[in-house]
């Protein structure tokens, strides 16, 4: 049997699917999940060799969740929302399914992933690293980061985040309530957080604009940004234009 799990917060739209599936008998639903932290722990606890995922949820998006998966299983997004549709597709997604969708395009999406299934080979999964970059495109997630810290989810509002630091492949969010670990690029949150709230000052530091106090001059052509923590972010010579730019100096 084949294991799946559906991850929807609309009643109906999980019916849709379930329904869709009856012509499927070798597909076993193992759960049905409303939220994305229901769908976490759902994918956890099965394993399922496929899940069916909206992407507008309340609490996290289907992308936040993806991007705390640690063994992805293939992924079926139904969703209302377009906008993600291109960006789905270049990361290798089985297929995505615009709502309201026919039995026949379903049919379509899921014999194409069942055609590519041998009973000697393991299932093929998603390149994770572009799923999880596809995250951005949710008008979302520049409000907020999800991070996992010991098998727990943390949602930190970007308004808390102080500044953000390079750290070899992972960036460092630090926050009044203490520093998270991300497994992002630099140029990930740079083009992803609010330009005018968050301002690349260095190659190794992106600033909330709005914890800064005051700037002080440092080494060379170089600056400090002091900021509401006591913290000191080092602003570079190319950074402190765009710095000021921001704060409107």
């Amino acid at each position: 049997m084949i294991k799946a799990v559906i991850i929807d917060d609309e009643p109906l739209a999980r019916e849709v699917v379930k329904e869709y599936l009856m012509g499927f008998p070798q597909v076993e639903i193992l759960q049905e999940c409303n939220d994305g932290f229901e769908g976490l722990k759902a994918i956890q606890q099965h394993q399922p060799d496929i899940i069916f995922l909206d992407i507008q949820m309340p609490k996290i998006t289907g992308f936040e969740m993806l991007e705390l998966v640690e063994n992805m299983p293939a992924v079926i997004f139904t969703t209302a929302f377009e906008e993600h549709a291109i960006r789905a597709f270049e990361v290798n997604a089985v297929d995505y399914l615009l709502k309201p969708f026919s039995k026949e395009r379903f049919d379509k999406a899921l014999q194409k992933w069942l055609d590519r299934q041998t009973p000697v080979t393991p299932t093929p999964t998603p390149d994770t690293n572009a799923l999880l970059e596809a995250a951005g495109s949710s008008p979302v997630q520049s409000n907020r980061v999800v991070v996992k810290i010991n098998g727990k989810i943390k949602i930190i509002p970007v308004h808390d985040i102080h500044y953000l630091e390079a750290a070899d492949d992972y960036v460092k969010i630090v926050t009044q309530e203490g520093n998270f670990l991300k497994n992002k690029t630099m140029a990930f949150f740079e083009q992803t957080l609010d330009p005018q709230q968050f301002t690349r000052v260095h190659r190794s530091y992106i600033l909330n604009v709005n914890q800064v106090t005051r700037i002080d001059p440092y080494e060379k052509e170089n600056h400090l940004a002091i900021l509401r923590s006591g913290a000191k972010v080092l602003v570079s010579k190319t950074g402190y234009p765009r710095l000021k730019a921001a704060l409107g100096l």
